[in-house]
Order: C-alpha cells, then structure tokens, then sequence
C-alpha cells in the first residue's frame, strides 16, 4: 500500500514539474520579439526616445522617429506591431500618413506593404496614451515599435517615460 502511494506521488510530482517546464517554455516563446530572424537593414539615427516624465491629465504624447533604407536595394515594410494597446505608430507614405498600427492580436493589424526606396528616409510617428491602462499605468514604462520586412528581419524603435496622474 505504502508502496503505491509513493509511486502515485512520484507521478504526481513528475507531472507537476512537466506542466511547469511546458508553461514556461510556451510563455517564451509567446514573448520572442519579432525580431528573432535578425536585425533589419533599415537604419535610425534614433531608437530610443525618453519622453522623461509625462502626465495622464495631459494626453496623448508622440514622437517622430526618422529611419532610412541605407542600402542599394528597395525594402518593404511588411508590418508595423507596437509592444501595447496603449501604443500606436504610423509611417509617412508616398501618398500620405499610413496607421494607425498596433498591437498584434488586439484589433484589426492591417499589412502596411509600405516600399522604402534606396537611399530614402521615412518619418515613422509613435503615439503613446499614458490613460490606456488607468490609475494603475502610473510610473516607468517602456514601449516597442516593430517595422518587419518581408523576410522577418525588423527594426525595433522604443519609447520610455515616467508616467503621473
């Protein structure tokens, strides 16, 4: 008798660590950036902007990063993705502002098929809500914008504040 609650217990314990292992590994994979298949040839001067501390009572803060094909050859942007809801980007078009785009898996994410010529520059607008999360998105954030090319190469831009009431 003995004997068998032991096994069944030995079971139980294996299953629970296997269950635990599982989740673990699903959850990484669930947070890889998309950047995963390497890193994009488009080019910013600027990755990262801090908009330092920013108020809830004021609205929505952007800011316009500026990136640029550098090389020889035309690159699409496939995607565009932010990190959150609470993040939206646009890319300025041949034929005017493109966007909003967002975060995957919330809302319609529309293709931005958007070609970047040899040698041009794009301004690509990032527009944070700091009421998107309510009384509890006080304090520091960070978040992510992703412009991916066809191949899954991608270049990640971020923004950083300090959010207050």
């Amino acid at each position: 008798m003995n004997r068998n609650i032991l096994i069944v217990s030995a079971l139980i314990v294996v299953a629970f660590v296997g269950l635990m292992w599982w989740g673990r590994s699903a959850q990484t994979s669930a947070r890889t950036e998309p950047n995963a298949f390497g890193a994009s040839s488009l080019i910013a001067a600027e990755t990262l902007y801090n908009f330092g501390t920013i108020s809830m009572k004021d609205g929505l803060a952007s800011h316009i990063f500026t990136v640029k094909n550098p090389t020889e050859r035309d690159i699409e942007v496939k995607t565009i993705n932010t990190s959150c809801m609470c993040t939206s980007a646009y890319i300025q078009s041949v034929s005017g502002e493109k966007g909003p785009f967002g975060m995957v898996g919330m809302g319609n994410v529309s293709p931005v098929n958007e070609m970047i010529r040899a040698g041009e520059p794009r301004d690509i607008k990032v527009v944070y809500d700091p009421n998107a999360h309510g009384p509890a998105g006080v304090g520091a954030i960070n978040r992510f914008v992703y412009l991916a090319e066809p191949n899954g190469e991608t270049l990640r831009l971020e923004i950083r504040a300090v959010v207050t009431p």
